[in-house]
């Protein structure tokens, strides 16, 4: 089972998240501060990061430090517009426009902890 880490602080979000990973077969631990989240990603040692870089927080930071301690995949998400670049450019290795399907969270994550394929 693939551990994934959710950092957000909007609890309806992270329910609805937590919900439709959980049905997809994830173990899914959340955080609400950028403290937590980086004590989580030491201890926990998630697959994957579900990052939420909000408006009037710095989530490029937590982006930075999160990629400073391990290659794990992290999804940035967010409403904010036009920040993409920048946050593949902190290490991000996809991003996600808020709001978005369940569907296509899952799809983006499934891929990026697929085994490699064989030659």
């Amino acid at each position: 089972m693939h551990r994934v880490l959710l950092v957000d602080d909007e609890v309806r979000v992270v329910r609805f998240v937590r919900l439709a990973l959980g049905r997809s077969g994830y173990r899914v631990i959340t955080a609400t501060s950028g403290d937590k989240a980086l004590r989580l990603a030491r201890s926990f040692k998630p697959d994957a990061v579900i990052l939420d870089i909000r408006p009037g927080t710095d989530g490029f930071e937590m982006l930075s430090k999160l990629r400073s301690i391990s290659d794990m995949p992290i999804i940035a998400v967010s409403t904010r517009t036009g920040i993409a670049d920048k946050a593949i450019g902190l290490g991000a290795t996809v991003y996600l426009a808020k709001p978005f399907k369940p569907e296509e969270l899952i799809q983006r994550i499934d891929a990026l902890l697929a085994p490699e394929s064989g030659p």
